[in-house]
């Protein structure tokens, strides 16, 4: 028990949170559209469900993730992760298809919404609560990949970093820049249908919904299954690596290196070319204290290095 409980503390935060904020808000809208007949707001309590449903998978994902290796799955479960996102994509391209539907029926066959009010105070709140959460995604985006950002720059930045974030941290950030846009759409629309007489904004609203849901479909979709076919590590990862390598004083060079991204973690495989002169058990030694030094990367997760002779080519070109 006390194992489950020690894996669900390094579980995903951004997409917990999500999770349990999405759940919430999925119930209110849920609430609001059976009161007022809002198109819209029927269109985001959809995609609050996805949400919530989404983000929850993934944070099981990535819990089950943390999982050490064992003898039958020796590299470990990292890309479990990848795994449940996909089943999370299937879900909200369901949603989507739900949402588009809708908004059809609601173009050709125009609904009166009542309730005003009701519905400009839920879609405030909504977008109160999906900013919120969309923050916290970029500031763990921030966090995972070291970058240095602070204030308004964090926004910039979580865009420019987002593809070398955790699988569930890129699938929160893509989903509520969706849903905090989605709000802002169905607020539009409920205003437009109180104050003019053009009624077709609920429809064109709750479409331009569901197109948003299927483009985060598409992109969590295509990332993860990068994810699970296996990738390479981002540039800026490899060079700290290798530059972690090359700073002992004992290695010349390193013949070749592979780095691979499982999960939210990366394993790496190494030749390291050591000084001429070594015994066998002072190679040995260097090599555990490199893996030692490596292993203390927050990174890496698996290292696995192989130590020979320096060849007298230089092999390693850092940029």
């Amino acid at each position: 028990m006390s194992n489950w409980i020690s894996l669900i503390k390094k579980g995903n935060t951004s997409s917990a949170t999500a999770a349990l904020g999405n759940t919430g808000l999925a119930i209110i809208k849920a609430i609001a559209a059976s009161i007022s007949g809002s198109g819209t707001m029927f269109a985001s309590a959809m995609h609050s469900v996805a949400d919530a449903i989404n983000q929850g998978f993934v944070f099981i994902g990535s819990v089950l993730a943390e999982r050490q290796p064992t003898k039958r799955f020796p590299t470990g479960f990292g890309r479990v992760v990848n795994l449940f996102c996909m089943i999370a994509v299937i879900v909200v391209t369901i949603m989507a298809y739900e949402t588009f539907l809708k908004g059809i029926k609601l173009i050709k066959y125009p609904e009166a919404s009542t309730n005003f009010w009701l519905n400009f105070i839920v879609l405030i709140i909504a977008i109160l609560i999906d900013g919120a959460i969309l923050l916290k995604a970029m500031k763990e985006i921030i966090k995972e990949t070291r970058a240095d950002a602070k204030g308004l720059g964090i926004v910039a930045s979580a865009f420019r970093n987002a593809g070398r974030a955790a699988p569930p941290t890129r699938l929160v950030f893509y989903e509520d820049i969706v849903a905090t846009l989605g709000a802002v759409f169905a607020l539009l629309a409920v205003v437009l249908a109180e104050f003019t007489t053009f009624k077709l904004m609920d429809g064109i609203a709750t479409i331009l919904i569901a197109c948003l849901m299927v483009g985060v479909a598409y992109k969590v979709g295509y990332d993860n299954m990068v994810g699970l076919i296996g990738v390479a590590a981002p540039k800026d990862v490899e060079d700290r690596i290798s530059s972690l390598i090359l700073n002992d004083p004992d290695v010349i060079d390193i013949g070749k290196m592979r780095i691979v991204q499982e999960g939210r973690h990366y394993h790496m495989e190494a030749y390291v070319e050591l000084r001429k002169g070594f015994t066998l058990a002072q190679a040995t030694e260097i090599k555990s204290r490199i893996k030692k030094k490596l292993l203390a990367d927050s990174d890496l997760s698996d290292v696995t290095l192989s130590i020979m002779d320096d060849n007298g080519i230089v092999t390693w070109k850092q940029e």
